[in-house]
Protein backbone atom coordinates (compact mmCIF):
# COMPACT_ATOMS: atom_id res chain seq x y z
CA UNK A 1 0.00 0.00 0.00
CA UNK A 2 1.80 3.18 -1.07
CA UNK A 3 2.30 5.88 1.61
CA UNK A 4 0.14 9.27 2.01
CA UNK A 5 1.81 11.98 1.11
CA UNK A 6 4.38 13.66 3.20
CA UNK A 7 2.71 17.10 3.47
CA UNK A 8 -1.16 15.63 3.99
CA UNK A 9 -0.01 13.56 6.76
CA UNK A 10 2.08 16.79 8.49
CA UNK A 11 -0.96 18.83 8.05
CA UNK A 12 -3.30 15.41 9.66
CA UNK A 13 -1.06 15.15 12.26
CA UNK A 14 -0.09 19.39 12.79
CA UNK A 15 -3.57 19.22 13.49
CA UNK A 16 -4.43 16.24 15.91
CA UNK A 17 -1.65 17.45 17.90
CA UNK A 18 -1.22 21.41 17.99
CA UNK A 19 -4.94 21.66 18.72
CA UNK A 20 -5.26 20.40 21.61
CA UNK A 21 -1.73 21.87 22.51
CA UNK A 22 -3.15 25.56 21.96
CA UNK A 23 -6.13 24.90 23.95
CA UNK A 24 -3.98 23.93 26.58
CA UNK A 25 -2.53 27.05 26.49
CA UNK A 26 -5.94 28.90 26.61
CA UNK A 27 -7.51 27.19 29.64
CA UNK A 28 -4.05 27.60 31.76
CA UNK A 29 -4.40 31.33 30.64
CA UNK A 30 -7.69 31.75 31.60
CA UNK A 31 -7.06 30.28 35.24
CA UNK A 32 -4.05 32.52 35.37
CA UNK A 33 -6.41 35.79 35.10
CA UNK A 34 -9.07 34.25 37.14
CA UNK A 35 -6.71 33.75 39.99
CA UNK A 36 -4.77 37.20 39.30
CA UNK A 37 -8.75 38.91 39.68
CA UNK A 38 -8.97 36.99 43.27
CA UNK A 39 -5.76 38.23 44.10
CA UNK A 40 -3.58 35.48 44.10
CA UNK A 41 -1.69 35.54 40.83
CA UNK A 42 0.19 33.02 39.24
CA UNK A 43 3.94 33.44 40.21
CA UNK A 44 6.04 34.66 36.59
CA UNK A 45 8.36 31.78 37.01
CA UNK A 46 5.96 28.83 36.49
CA UNK A 47 4.19 30.71 33.96
CA UNK A 48 7.12 31.21 32.38
CA UNK A 49 7.94 27.49 32.53
CA UNK A 50 4.51 26.98 31.53
CA UNK A 51 4.32 28.29 28.21
CA UNK A 52 8.12 27.53 27.29
CA UNK A 53 6.99 23.56 27.47
CA UNK A 54 4.40 24.55 25.43
CA UNK A 55 6.51 26.50 22.47
CA UNK A 56 8.94 23.37 23.06
CA UNK A 57 6.52 20.61 22.07
CA UNK A 58 4.76 23.13 19.31
CA UNK A 59 8.37 23.67 17.87
CA UNK A 60 9.29 19.60 17.95
CA UNK A 61 6.02 19.42 16.17
CA UNK A 62 6.30 21.58 13.68
CA UNK A 63 9.91 22.02 12.82
CA UNK A 64 11.24 18.46 13.35
CA UNK A 65 8.08 16.86 11.79
CA UNK A 66 9.22 16.78 8.33
CA UNK A 67 12.52 15.38 9.07
CA UNK A 68 11.47 12.97 12.08
CA UNK A 69 9.33 10.49 9.10
CA UNK A 70 12.85 10.14 7.54
CA UNK A 71 15.09 9.67 9.88
CA UNK A 72 15.02 8.08 13.20
CA UNK A 73 17.75 10.59 15.15
CA UNK A 74 15.21 13.35 14.23
CA UNK A 75 12.30 11.19 15.82
CA UNK A 76 13.97 10.67 18.80
CA UNK A 77 14.69 14.27 18.95
CA UNK A 78 11.36 15.02 18.76
CA UNK A 79 9.99 12.20 20.98
CA UNK A 80 12.75 13.63 23.56
CA UNK A 81 11.62 17.21 23.34
CA UNK A 82 8.13 16.07 24.20
CA UNK A 83 8.19 13.50 26.62
CA UNK A 84 10.94 14.88 28.68
CA UNK A 85 12.22 18.67 27.93
CA UNK A 86 8.28 19.81 27.23
CA UNK A 87 7.05 17.28 30.15
CA UNK A 88 9.30 18.74 32.45
CA UNK A 89 8.44 22.30 31.90
CA UNK A 90 4.61 22.24 32.10
CA UNK A 91 5.05 20.58 35.42
CA UNK A 92 7.17 23.37 36.55
CA UNK A 93 4.40 25.79 35.82
CA UNK A 94 1.46 23.85 37.34
CA UNK A 95 0.45 25.30 40.79
CA UNK A 96 -2.27 23.79 43.38
CA UNK A 97 -4.39 26.78 42.32
CA UNK A 98 -3.78 26.03 38.64
CA UNK A 99 -4.94 22.35 39.33
CA UNK A 100 -7.65 23.31 41.50
CA UNK A 101 -10.56 22.99 38.93
CA UNK A 102 -9.90 20.33 37.40
CA UNK A 103 -9.19 18.66 40.53
CA UNK A 104 -12.91 19.14 41.93
CA UNK A 105 -13.92 16.67 39.12
CA UNK A 106 -14.71 13.22 40.21
CA UNK A 107 -12.86 11.83 37.17
CA UNK A 108 -9.25 13.52 37.10
CA UNK A 109 -9.47 13.30 41.31
CA UNK A 110 -9.64 9.85 40.92
CA UNK A 111 -6.81 9.98 38.56
CA UNK A 112 -4.06 11.46 41.24
CA UNK A 113 -3.29 7.82 41.82
CA UNK A 114 -1.63 7.69 39.17
CA UNK A 115 1.00 10.18 40.01
CA UNK A 116 2.58 7.91 42.96
CA UNK A 117 6.06 7.54 42.44
CA UNK A 118 5.05 3.53 42.10
CA UNK A 119 2.75 3.65 40.08
CA UNK A 120 4.14 6.82 37.98
CA UNK A 121 7.40 4.91 36.92
CA UNK A 122 6.61 1.83 35.75
CA UNK A 123 3.33 3.74 33.59
CA UNK A 124 6.29 5.80 31.78
CA UNK A 125 8.33 3.10 31.32
CA UNK A 126 5.96 1.01 29.92
CA UNK A 127 4.50 3.57 27.37
CA UNK A 128 8.22 4.34 26.63
CA UNK A 129 9.11 0.40 25.64
CA UNK A 130 5.30 -0.25 23.73
CA UNK A 131 5.61 2.76 21.71
CA UNK A 132 9.12 1.66 20.54
CA UNK A 133 7.88 -1.90 19.18
CA UNK A 134 8.72 -2.21 15.93
CA UNK A 135 5.24 -2.58 15.21
CA UNK A 136 3.20 0.26 16.84
CA UNK A 137 6.32 2.55 16.05
CA UNK A 138 5.66 2.10 12.33
CA UNK A 139 1.64 2.01 12.76
CA UNK A 140 2.87 5.94 14.16
CA UNK A 141 4.34 6.55 10.93
CA UNK A 142 2.15 5.79 8.40
CA UNK A 143 -1.13 6.76 10.38
CA UNK A 144 -1.39 10.27 11.45
CA UNK A 145 -3.86 9.67 14.09
CA UNK A 146 -1.90 7.05 15.90
CA UNK A 147 1.01 9.01 15.60
CA UNK A 148 -0.96 12.27 17.29
CA UNK A 149 -1.96 9.41 19.82
CA UNK A 150 2.28 8.48 20.72
CA UNK A 151 2.77 11.83 20.97
CA UNK A 152 -0.28 12.48 23.40
CA UNK A 153 0.78 9.37 25.59
CA UNK A 154 4.29 10.25 25.57
CA UNK A 155 3.70 13.55 26.92
CA UNK A 156 1.13 12.60 29.62
CA UNK A 157 3.35 9.68 30.80
CA UNK A 158 6.15 11.91 30.85
CA UNK A 159 4.15 15.10 32.64
CA UNK A 160 3.02 11.99 35.03
CA UNK A 161 6.73 10.89 35.19
CA UNK A 162 7.93 14.27 36.44
CA UNK A 163 4.96 14.86 38.93
CA UNK A 164 6.14 12.64 41.34
CA UNK A 165 9.43 15.03 41.33
CA UNK A 166 7.57 18.42 41.38
CA UNK A 167 4.30 18.61 40.58
CA UNK A 168 1.97 20.13 43.01
CA UNK A 169 0.36 17.45 44.29
CA UNK A 170 0.91 15.54 47.91
CA UNK A 171 4.13 12.31 47.77
CA UNK A 172 4.02 10.16 50.20
CA UNK A 173 5.80 10.50 53.56
CA UNK A 174 8.48 7.90 52.69
CA UNK A 175 9.11 10.04 49.39
CA UNK A 176 11.73 11.94 50.56
CA UNK A 177 14.80 13.25 48.48
CA UNK A 178 16.55 9.46 49.02
CA UNK A 179 13.15 8.08 47.83
CA UNK A 180 13.64 11.07 44.70
CA UNK A 181 17.65 9.51 44.51
CA UNK A 182 16.47 6.68 43.35
CA UNK A 183 13.59 7.86 41.53
CA UNK A 184 15.87 9.39 39.45
CA UNK A 185 18.01 7.12 38.63
CA UNK A 186 15.03 4.49 38.09
CA UNK A 187 14.11 6.47 35.35
CA UNK A 188 17.15 7.28 33.63
CA UNK A 189 18.52 3.54 34.05
CA UNK A 190 14.97 2.96 32.06
CA UNK A 191 15.86 4.85 29.25
CA UNK A 192 19.46 4.27 29.23
CA UNK A 193 18.88 0.59 28.75
CA UNK A 194 16.79 1.53 25.59
CA UNK A 195 19.43 4.32 24.29
CA UNK A 196 22.15 1.46 24.29
CA UNK A 197 19.49 -1.04 22.78
CA UNK A 198 19.89 1.27 19.75
CA UNK A 199 23.39 2.62 20.16
CA UNK A 200 24.84 -0.77 19.79
CA UNK A 201 22.02 -3.11 18.06
CA UNK A 202 23.32 -4.04 14.96
CA UNK A 203 19.56 -4.83 13.57
CA UNK A 204 17.52 -2.30 11.96
CA UNK A 205 14.44 -2.03 13.89
CA UNK A 206 12.66 0.44 11.58
CA UNK A 207 12.50 -0.56 7.77
CA UNK A 208 10.22 2.55 7.70
CA UNK A 209 13.49 4.56 7.21
CA UNK A 210 15.19 3.27 4.47
CA UNK A 211 13.99 5.79 1.89
CA UNK A 212 15.06 8.60 4.16
CA UNK A 213 18.73 7.34 5.10
CA UNK A 214 19.17 6.06 1.47
CA UNK A 215 18.10 10.14 0.51
CA UNK A 216 20.44 11.50 3.52
CA UNK A 217 23.03 9.27 2.37
CA UNK A 218 23.20 7.64 6.09
CA UNK A 219 23.14 4.05 6.48
CA UNK A 220 20.41 2.52 8.35
CA UNK A 221 22.27 1.36 11.40
CA UNK A 222 24.65 4.51 11.63
CA UNK A 223 21.05 6.51 12.19
CA UNK A 224 19.86 3.95 14.44
CA UNK A 225 23.21 4.24 15.94
CA UNK A 226 23.02 7.90 16.29
CA UNK A 227 19.08 7.88 17.71
CA UNK A 228 20.56 5.81 20.63
CA UNK A 229 23.50 8.12 21.30
CA UNK A 230 21.06 11.76 21.34
CA UNK A 231 19.21 9.14 23.80
CA UNK A 232 21.90 8.60 25.93
CA UNK A 233 23.34 12.41 25.68
CA UNK A 234 20.25 13.69 26.62
CA UNK A 235 19.29 11.52 29.17
CA UNK A 236 23.25 12.19 31.15
CA UNK A 237 22.57 15.94 31.00
CA UNK A 238 19.30 15.64 32.13
CA UNK A 239 20.42 12.97 35.04
CA UNK A 240 23.03 15.28 35.99
CA UNK A 241 21.15 18.65 36.02
CA UNK A 242 18.59 16.37 38.73
CA UNK A 243 21.23 15.22 40.98
CA UNK A 244 22.78 18.92 41.03
CA UNK A 245 18.80 19.98 41.94
CA UNK A 246 18.19 17.65 44.64
CA UNK A 247 21.74 18.41 46.07
CA UNK A 248 20.68 21.63 46.66
CA UNK A 249 16.92 20.93 47.79
CA UNK A 250 19.01 18.71 50.45
CA UNK A 251 21.17 21.08 51.55
CA UNK A 252 18.34 23.95 51.94
CA UNK A 253 15.93 21.94 53.26
CA UNK A 254 18.08 20.61 56.04
CA UNK A 255 19.36 24.61 56.61
CA UNK A 256 15.02 25.85 56.96
CA UNK A 257 14.84 22.86 59.34
CA UNK A 258 17.72 23.57 61.68
CA UNK A 259 16.25 26.76 61.95
CA UNK A 260 13.57 25.99 62.86
CA UNK A 261 14.59 23.69 65.83
CA UNK A 262 16.57 26.56 66.80
CA UNK A 263 13.57 28.69 66.72
CA UNK A 264 11.68 26.74 68.81
CA UNK A 265 14.53 26.20 71.00
CA UNK A 266 15.29 29.35 71.34
CA UNK A 267 11.81 30.50 72.56
CA UNK A 268 10.81 27.17 74.55
CA UNK A 269 8.69 25.73 71.96
CA UNK A 270 8.09 22.02 71.45
CA UNK A 271 9.01 20.94 68.10
CA UNK A 272 10.45 17.78 67.15
CA UNK A 273 12.92 16.99 64.39
CA UNK A 274 10.63 14.45 62.68
CA UNK A 275 8.10 17.57 62.28
CA UNK A 276 10.03 20.27 61.08
CA UNK A 277 11.80 17.67 58.17
CA UNK A 278 8.16 16.42 57.16
CA UNK A 279 6.76 20.59 57.01
CA UNK A 280 9.77 21.41 55.51
CA UNK A 281 9.98 18.51 52.66
CA UNK A 282 6.31 19.44 51.73
CA UNK A 283 7.30 23.03 51.19
CA UNK A 284 5.80 24.22 54.40
CA UNK A 285 8.18 25.15 56.69
CA UNK A 286 7.26 29.16 55.90
CA UNK A 287 3.44 28.25 57.39
CA UNK A 288 5.10 26.40 60.46
CA UNK A 289 7.57 29.32 61.12
CA UNK A 290 4.11 31.53 60.96
CA UNK A 291 3.04 29.16 63.80
CA UNK A 292 5.72 29.15 65.83
CA UNK A 293 5.95 32.88 65.95
CA UNK A 294 2.16 33.08 66.81
CA UNK A 295 2.79 30.65 69.89
CA UNK A 296 5.67 32.33 70.68
CA UNK A 297 3.35 35.38 70.69
CA UNK A 298 0.71 34.35 72.60
CA UNK A 299 3.21 32.91 75.73
CA UNK A 300 5.43 36.27 75.52
CA UNK A 301 1.59 38.22 75.94
CA UNK A 302 1.24 35.47 79.02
Amino acid sequence: MPHPPLALALDASDALQLGPLALLGVLYARRGWTLAGSGHPVPRWPQACFYSGLLVIAAALTSLGGAAEELLYAHMIEHLLLGDIGALLIVLGLTGPTLAPILRIGLFDRLRALSHPVIAFPLWALDLYVWHLPALYQAALRDPSVHALQHAMFLAAGINMWMCLFGPLPTPSWFGNLGKLVYIVAVRLAGAVLGNVFLWSGTVFYPFYLRGDARFHIAPIADQNLAGAIMMVEGSVLTLGLFCWLFLRTAREGEERQDLLDFARARGLELTDARAARAVSAGRGAELRRRLEGRAGATERL
